[in-house]
């Protein structure tokens, strides 16, 4: 069958009747939550029999652990992987002696809870891209953001015909895969936060990219992966646990980028409200933070997350200009406190009454967003290279409508002077360490951290040049 064509646009009806069409497709949908919406585009398509090997909706507690295992959490990855093991493996002992060798077998799942504000939910295909082949996978984690629970089902059923025909046709291209989830949809409809290919049609794909992939195609405003470069969702890594945030450009990560992450992770942890926890710690970077006049070099992209990876750091990728959006969207995920590091030259956008929307609130709005929870802010001392004037807390130059606001955030402690700092680093300027790496000046190994310099050097990131060439 032919591939589609890249401007073909095709609605769910039309997906749904073009896979039931496809002789080589035929596999099990298993559905928990919200009903079989997914399936329901196949059966009223038309010809489904040509597709659908079997449909299970296991939604009694009791039933869907006798048939998948018990679990702690329905709507879970851990689910829905269980459901996709165990409906794959079924299928092929049932059907791989006789269908198999001219049938491309494939099992799609999902695990979801519709809710009067929003509803969330697992989704998943295991496939074979050609018939008897090693199985790939697609799993993604959805927010629907309908108030009403029948139009969030509605647009659960609409995503998952995206994701199965995506997978079917796509897989050649996962960026296009992904442009492809939103069909006939809107993101103030659905929000896809988390993707992960796995299997031989994914070989060459980097979760890491699709993961930015995601927040450049408008699917979501932020999404995250572990130091080993796996996709995870808000809700696995921050539930009811306090987090710390360190934004930055990380190109690359200096010996002052670490003091600032150090010296205010050390202030936060000792907040009473932590009593002896131990924070997510975050680092993000922004789509600003990532874009040049040329776009996104994704290459360089991967340069800055191999040193986070590499200092165990779990990266953010996120398109929060403003720092409230950022707080807002972590307060989702926990109530405990949340610690934010930043320059002092970056105070001038938290107090920029230009960057808040008059429909949040305007800037009283945005602090609220951002100090709830609580939240801090820890504040390392900017100095001026030029003037030799060191920017602080104490003498931030507050515009005179804002100073008794200003006092209230000191004096409650919202705001923090970042303590223990090393004076020597704060002449240090990524964009000089970079601009050292790639002419070869070897001067730029004593203004980043041992590991960091030692990574640099072993897969030449950024250019790197050794003895005149790039390191190999």
């Amino acid at each position: 069958m032919a591939l589609v064509m890249a401007n073909e646009k095709m609605d769910a009806n039309q997906k749904a009747q073009k896979i039931n069409q496809d002789a080589r497709r035929y596999g099990t949908f298993a559905e928990i939550g919200a009903g079989q919406e997914v399936v329901r585009w196949f059966f009223r398509a038309g010809g489904a029999a040509s597709t659908v090997a079997k449909t299970i909706s296991a939604y009694d507690m009791a039933v869907s652990d006798a048939i998948y295992g018990p679990t702690d959490y329905y709507v879970s990855r851990q689910r829905l992987r269980s459901m996709l093991d165990y409906e794959y493996d079924l299928l092929l002992e049932r059907l791989d002696k006789t269908r198999g060798g001219k049938t491309a077998f494939f099992v799609f799942a999902n695990t979801v809870a519709t809710r009067r504000e929003a509803g969330r939910g697992w989704l998943g295909i295991r496939f074979q891209a050609e018939s008897g082949s090693d199985p790939s996978e697609i799993i993604i984690h959805v927010r629907m953001l309908d108030k009403e629970s029948v139009r969030q089902q509605e647009a659960l059923g609409v995503i998952g015909v995206n994701l199965v025909h995506g997978a079917f046709y796509w897989h050649h291209d996962p960026e296009a895969l992904i442009r492809s989830l939103l069909d006939d949809l809107t993101w103030e409809r659905v929000e896809v936060d988390v993707i992960r290919f796995a299997g031989p049609a994914f070989a060459r794909v980097d979760n890491r990219l699709m993961a930015l992939q995601l927040v450049k195609q408008d699917l979501t405003e932020a999404a995250m992966f572990t130091a080993k470069g796996e996709a995870v969702q808000w809700a696995e890594v921050l539930h009811q646990k306090p987090a710390f945030v360190q934004r930055g450009s990380f190109h690359p990560v200096t010996k002052a980028t670490l003091d600032v992450l150090e010296r205010a992770l050390e202030q936060f942890v000792q907040e009473p409200e932590l009593q002896g926890e131990t924070p997510v710690v975050l680092m993000e970077m922004t789509l600003r933070h990532l874009t040049t006049d040329a776009g996104i070099d994704e290459l360089d992209f991967l340069n800055r997350a191999d040193m986070l990876s590499a200092l165990g750091k779990t990266v953010l990728i996120s398109n929060f200009r403003r720092f409230h959006r950022l707080a807002a969207y972590l307060s989702r995920y926990t109530k405990r406190p949340i610690g934010l590091a930043l320059g002092a030259s970056k105070l001038g956008e938290i107090f920029d009454e230009s960057f808040y929307n008059e429909s949040e609130g305007g800037l009283l709005g945005g602090l609220g967003q951002l100090f709830k929870n609580p939240a801090r802010l820890y504040v390392y001392p900017h100095l001026n290279l030029n003037s030799g004037h060191k920017l602080t807390l104490e003498n931030f130059p507050v515009p005179p409508h804002l100073k008794h606001l200003y006092a209230y955030l000191l004096e409650n402690r919202f705001l923090q002077g970042i303590r223990n700092f090393n004076p020597e680093l704060l002449p240090i300027r990524s964009r000089d360490v970079l601009a050292r790496i790639q002419s070869g000046d070897a001067s730029w190994e004593q203004l980043v951290p041992p590991v960091i310099a030692e990574i640099i050097k072993r897969d030449g990131l950024f250019g790197c040049r050794m003895n005149g060439k790039r390191d190999a």
